[in-house]
């Protein structure tokens, strides 16, 4: 008896030193939190998908404590609740541009030919590994949807020529599409930018032309009727600079002999009269393979 006597002593000293260890531990690391960050979180979609910059709702509402963002750099709140949460702050809500992502490629498959069938995962990533994907332009879409299955609000969906169309009213900027695309065709791009070059194409007119109906072929229509300085060509492709975009104006689409560039309203993409109709329905045939040398 004396000895289970001694044994439940010893753990229970040794139980309260551990209690006193810790008690003492606690006090001197100890972090405090402020309590405003929970409430501010209960306020955000807790989407966590980093649009706003910062990696999760959470961090964000930390971020907006320590005054170094605004509310409204969520753009997938509502602007009431990013309201509230300035209200409890005592801040600005800001003036944050929504951005969204945008696809510089128009060449579905009824106006830009495959010059060969690929077969295997349905991935774009996984096709880009076959000699580029099969497509005849080699910096256009291959349609084969990765950034529709890797957005997680349905801001995107294949068209019927396997062309991805972004929903801008649901797109939150989170950048996801611009991530997994293996071409880098999206980018996020502010709503205010509303001249768009719709085509990454990079090689000389005559191989271009015959691989895409609406392919930028860098005659510098739309660079000779914009202001000044804001539209060159650059490795045979239409580059627009934003910095200038306050003299965007739909004057530099008129006479693009192919749709590449074009204005933006409402979300939806306007080609210049100049531009050739498109009135083909179905998918342009397969290109004949080249010749073995």
């Amino acid at each position: 008896m004396t000895q289970i006597a001694l044994a439940g002593g010893v753990m229970a000293s040794l139980g309260i030193l551990l209690a006193a260890m810790l008690a003492v531990a606690n006090r001197r690391l100890y972090v405090y939190e402020d309590p405003r960050i929970d409430e501010i979180e209960d306020l955000l979609p807790r989407a966590n998908c980093g649009a706003c910059g910062v990696a999760g709702c959470r961090p964000f509402a930390e971020a907006l404590i320590n005054g170094e963002t605004q509310p409204s750099r969520c753009t997938v709140n509502s602007p009431e609740l990013n309201q509230q949460i300035a209200d409890l702050l005592g801040v600005s809500v800001g003036n944050q541009e929504r951005l969204i992502a945008r696809l510089a490629c128009a060449g579905g498959t009824h106006v830009a030919a495959t010059r060969a069938r690929y077969e295997g995962l349905k991935s774009c990533r996984a096709a880009a590994l076959v000699a580029g994907g099969g497509k005849g332009c080699v910096w256009g879409c291959l349609g084969l949807g990765d950034c529709e299955d890797e957005c997680g609000f349905d801001a995107i969906e294949l068209n019927r020529y396997g062309l991805p169309i972004v929903d801008a009213e649901k797109c939150t900027g989170c950048g996801d599409c611009v991530e997994i695309c293996p071409k880098d065709l999206f980018s996020l791009q502010p709503e205010s930018h509303r001249l768009w070059i719709n085509c990454r194409n990079q090689d000389p007119q005559d191989e271009a032309e015959s691989h895409c109906e609406v392919v930028c072929t860098a005659c510098g229509r739309c660079a000779a009727d914009a202001p000044e300085g804001l539209i060159r060509m650059e490795n045979n492709l239409a580059v627009i600079d934003y910095s200038k975009n306050d003299l965007a104006s739909p004057v530099a689409i008129e006479r693009c002999p192919t749709g590449a560039i074009v204005w933006l309203e409402d979300g939806e993409p306007r080609r210049g009269a100049g531009a050739r109709k498109i009135t083909r329905k179905e998918p342009l045939p397969r290109m004949e393979p080249l010749p073995r040398v």
